[in-house]
């Protein structure tokens, strides 16, 4: 089943603004709950729909990458998609405000969310990834390696010696929060902040881990295998969630960000989905027809040349250009001809063309077939 566009989960318009978008979310969080809709699947789906829509109109990178090329360049493990409730929770809980992610609207003292406490998330990872044009052209899988923070082996995350219980912290009773009431003249104000002893975790570790000394993370080596969709550009930022640090003593990882470079080639210049390619010819060839080979993408191809090409007329392709990101076919090779005029004439070469210079035939007498430059600029767009 294709996915609805984001702007229209969200019943927002393309131009949108950040606020917009934050209240446009929480109302439909909040109808599509799951306290408020039990055992209804339905709501649940769109309750993760949402979500991800927000996930990715939320943040101004995604949201320009996700407007440029829709939800293809936003696939092969980039960007939203495959969210579950406990990234969701965890994630995009303080867009409720309060302790709890939904505590001001469903009651409660947190049960979802572990008595309130909002699970962190660990640093982002960034990369640049280095593609030439076949890559580019048809989409490749990679492997890399990675050094990143993942939980400790020894303690499992938690910091704590061989991975013993934790103790729940007695200023916050676990909660992660301390509340703190303030008599006005309008009467008590309470406000909420995070807990000064247990930094907003809601434990304690009484003895520290041997191997991560109490972080409840280890700097890992790590091979990863990056599916490249098929017509990414150069400067574009691609996202794998989950790949990057893991937060100290648990919560959820953050992202690999990966800059796409594209390297040049020898011969082919890019032009959107085009390929671009000058193929120069003699006056010879020009004249008399000719069959050469050009070099394509996929290995080289013979074209023919007939007998009367004019310098600057174009082959076309077709096919044998780029992927579309979103899917819609391939690009175009265009063969720019340019008529090559030698600089140098030996005396008999000068002799030779001397007795043509004045044959009618050999006089430009363009017809109306002999597109100028401006037409053939615009049939070059079409």
């Amino acid at each position: 089943m294709a996915k609805r566009d984001y702007y229209e989960v969200l019943e927002v318009s393309k131009s949108a603004s950040q606020e917009e978008i934050k209240k446009a979310y929480r109302k439909l969080a909040i109808k599509y709950h799951p306290d408020k809709n039990p055992d209804d699947h339905t709501a649940e789906d769109k309750f993760k729909e949402a979500a991800e829509a927000y996930e990715v109109l939320s943040d101004q990178q995604k949201r320009q990458r996700y407007d440029q090329f829709g939800h293809q360049g936003m696939n092969g493990g980039f960007g939203g998609g495959g969210m579950n409730m406990e990234d969701i929770f965890s994630q995009f809980g303080d867009i409720f405000g309060g302790g709890s992610p939904f505590e001001s609207f469903f009651g409660g003292g947190g049960g979802r969310s572990g008595g309130g406490r909002r699970q962190r998330k660990g640093s982002n990872l960034r990369i640049k990834l280095k593609l030439n044009l076949e890559e580019i052209a048809n989409g490749v899988e990679k492997k890399i390696k990675v050094k990143r923070y993942v939980a400790c082996s020894t303690c499992g995350g938690n910091g704590a010696k061989n991975g013993t219980e934790m103790q729940t912290c007695n200023s916050c009773q676990g909660s992660g929060q301390v509340r703190k009431v303030v008599n006005t003249m309008l009467g008590q104000m309470v406000s909420t902040a995070t807990c000064p002893t247990c930094n907003g975790e809601g434990r304690i570790v009484t003895k520290n881990c041997d191997l991560c000394h109490g972080s409840g993370r280890e700097l890992q080596e790590e091979v990863i295998t990056i599916n490249v969709p098929a017509g990414v550009m150069d400067g574009m930022q691609l996202s794998m969630g989950g790949k990057g640090n893991v937060p100290e003593r648990g919560g959820v990882p953050g992202d690999l960000l990966i800059q796409i470079e594209e390297e040049a080639h020898p011969t082919l210049k890019r032009d959107g989905n085009n390929v671009i390619f000058d193929q120069y010819i003699s006056f010879m060839d020009a004249a008399l027809g000719a069959d050469i080979e050009v070099p394509t993408i996929g290995g080289k191809v013979k074209i023919n040349i007939k007998p009367g090409t004019q310098s600057g007329e174009i082959f076309r392709l077709r096919g044998k250009g780029i992927k579309d990101i979103n899917g819609y076919g391939k690009g175009d090779q265009l063969i720019h001809i340019n008529v090559w005029t030698p600089k140098h004439l030996s005396s008999e070469e000068r002799a030779t063309l001397e007795r043509l210079r004045d044959s009618d035939n050999f006089a430009p007498h363009p017809g109306k077939n002999d597109k100028g430059f401006f037409e053939k600029v615009k049939d070059y767009f079409q």
